[in-house]
């Protein structure tokens, strides 16, 4: 798994992003690009911004035990694979804002680098070591990069 931490690795990411157009469509799945970008946002939203509440008790048990193994492994995502319902973009989104918004938390990631997220608590899974955090992000934003063709 390539590390988004590695600047030369985030700077990849944002050049596959800014291939994308308004116009570009998906190869699989329901959202449309601006959709997809949202969908992306909203992992860093979880990690930079108050806008998602924390997972608890049985709720968060259910994760670990059943989507935190396939959310931070680094086995790629399968296509069409489900989404939980706070990842689930129904509504039209701006495409250059969003993809605006990537680019910077895919920046700022890199920038704060891997440090910081050592043993860094998730929302949805609690610690997760610097590992765990690259191939979410990573993995998760290859998955829909190529589900549009970049």
């Amino acid at each position: 798994m390539k590390n988004i931490f590695e600047k030369e690795v985030a700077n990849e990411l944002i050049d596959r992003l800014n291939k994308l157009t308004p116009e570009t469509k998906a190869q699989w799945g329901k959202m449309n690009v601006a959709q997809m970008l949202a969908h992306c946002c909203v992992t860093y939203e979880m990690v930079y911004e108050n806008s998602h509440p924390k997972a608890k008790g049985m709720k968060r048990m259910l994760l670990n035990w059943f989507v935190k193994p396939t959310v931070v492994s680094d086995k790629p995502y399968k296509k069409n694979s489900p989404t939980a319902p706070t990842f689930k973009i129904v509504e039209p989104k701006i495409f250059q804002a969003e993809k605006q918004r990537l680019i910077e938390f895919i920046s700022k990631t890199q920038e704060i680098g891997e440090a910081e997220f050592d043993g860094k608590e998730s929302l949805s899974f609690g610690k997760l070591n610097i590992d765990e955090w690259n191939n979410m992000f990573y993995k998760h934003l290859d998955h829909h990069f190529n589900q549009f063709g970049v």
